[in-house]
Parts: C-alpha cells; structure tokens; sequence
C-alpha cells in the first residue's frame, strides 16, 4: 500500500500576502478616518490644552490631585455612578426575566414601553420629573393622600431625586443586555437540573443565574460608565452634594474660564475610567461583557 504526503505549501511572498490582504484592510480606512479625526485629534489637543496651565505644564493636573474639594467631587461621582448601576440591574433582572416569559404582542408591547422613553431627550424627562416630585407634585399628593407620610417630603435637589433620574434614564441600557443573556441560556439546562431532582430555587441559583451573569455585567459596566458623565440630571435634579466631575468642568469653562483646568480634569476622568476598567477586567471577562450586549 504506498502512502502518500502532503506537499505543503511554499509561504506567499510578502508583496503578494500584502495585496492580498489590502481589499480587506481598506474596507477599514473609513472608519480609521473618522475616529482619527473625530476622536484621536480632538482628544490630542485637549491634552495639549491641559499642558498650557500658568504654573507650568503639569499645573492643572497638580491642582486638581491637590485640592481636597476637587477629590470630593471624584468620589462623589465614582459613589453616584456606582450606586445608579447597582439599582438599575436590580431593577432591570426581573424585569429582563419578565420580558423572556411573554411572545407575540404582549412582548411587543413591553418593548414599546421600555424602547420609548429612548425617543424622549433626556432633558424634557428631567422637566417632568421636576413636575412629578415637586412639594405639589402628584408624588407627594399620593403619598399624603395615602396617609403614608404626614407632609410632602423633599426629593429634588438631593441625591433621591439625582438616583430616580438617573435610573430613569439608564435603565434600559441594563436591560436591554440582561435580557440578551437571558434569552441564550439553553431551556433544556435547565431541565436537565430539575430533572435531577433539583428544587426551582436551586435551578435558578446554580444554573440560571450564572448562565445570566455576562447580561449583568455587560448592563452593570454599561451603566456605571454612561453614569459617570451624566451632567443634566445631576445639574437639574441635584444640590450642592451632587455635583459631579462633568458639572465640574462646566464650571472651569463657563464661570471661571479657565480651559486648562478643564481639560485637565476631562484626562483626569479618561484615566479613572481607564483604571476601573482595568480593575474590572481582573475579574469580568470584558470580551464575554461586550458580547452579551
């Protein structure tokens, strides 16, 4: 019996793997342009701006690091992003596993009510929730009238009415992922599980939700980034212990004009993103984060 080999192949010369490889490369140029010139240059002269500080090139970041009011609004907007993630995936699971249960009109339907408020600006939402929290606002004349609360209660200009914006808004960007895992978990997992004897709280706590977890994270991340620049809800909803780094930049630009603060705190932000990620990426796998959305 004679056998027989494979010849391999002699390798491509590198002119020919070159053209051949560039129809594939070019289809990327278009997008290389625009983030080169939408994102790559305006960010290189936003740092060349923070370097223009009076007291020399590293003054601005040196004055922001240094002073104990400027740190304060760093923790409170970490601390307000933080907390805007955590009560939008807990509001956003049930609801996800709600939407898995419903077909045909009826998930339809729910879709339409949480796509909706997306189509509404961000500002004219605000408005109304001023309208809706107000001392005379149908919020307090509900709880009053309810006999829940003896007089209105306070809940603009403060961190309740900052969260309820916020979660407001965000909340289906926590959603929309969550549901995304929840609708890839194999039904058949789950009743192999109870096939083998496993309770409906077992099945959930050992096979569901860990199967959901890169939904979660994916909306938790989303969230918590999207949060950590938010400036008009905080701005129109929140007081004086709201305010946050994006409010804080307004300020250095439009009161008192001083542009190298500014754009010293903007890289002050790209870098704390830049390390939370990094934290992150330690124990989420961010490709699996990604792709869940």
């Amino acid at each position: 019996m004679q056998s027989t080999t494979a010849t391999p192949h002699p390798p491509q010369p590198f002119g020919r793997r070159v053209r051949n490889a560039l129809p594939a490369t070019s289809l990327l140029l278009p997008v290389a342009l625009f983030l080169l010139g939408c994102f790559v240059v305006p960010l290189a002269q936003l740092l060349g701006l923070s370097l223009t500080g009076t007291g020399g090139p590293l003054s601005s970041y040196a004055a922001i690091a240094g002073t104990a009011v400027y740190r304060e609004v760093f923790v409170n907007t970490i601390v307000l992003a933080f907390n805007v993630a955590v009560f939008s995936v807990l509001l956003a699971y049930p609801t996800a596993y709600m939407l898995t249960k419903l077909q045909g009109s009826a998930l339809a339907l729910a879709f339409w009510c949480v796509l909706f408020p997306l189509w509404i600006s961000v500002l004219v939402r605000n408005f109304a929730w001023i309208l809706l929290l107000g001392q005379n606002g149908p919020v307090n004349q509900l709880l009053v009238g309810m006999g829940l609360v003896d007089s209105p209660q306070q809940f603009l200009f403060n961190s309740t009415g900052v969260y309820i914006g916020m979660v407001h808004v965000l909340l289906p960007y926590a959603l929309l992922p969550i549901y995304s895992a929840m609708k890839g978990i194999d039904a058949r997992l789950l009743q192999a599980s109870e096939g083998l004897g496993a309770r409906p709280l077992q099945t959930f706590v050992r096979v569901y939700a860990p199967l959901s977890m890169p939904g979660v994270a994916a909306g938790f991340l989303l969230v918590f980034l999207m949060a950590l620049g938010f400036f008009i809800t905080p701005a129109l909803l929140g007081g004086i212990k709201n305010v946050t780094i994006s409010m804080l930049v307004d300020t250095f630009v439009q009161e008192q004009l001083v542009w190298p603060m500014a754009a010293a705190a903007a890289f002050w932000m790209l870098a704390l993103v830049l390390v939370l990620v990094g934290l992150a990426a330690r124990f989420v796998n961010i490709t699996d984060t990604v792709a869940a959305r």
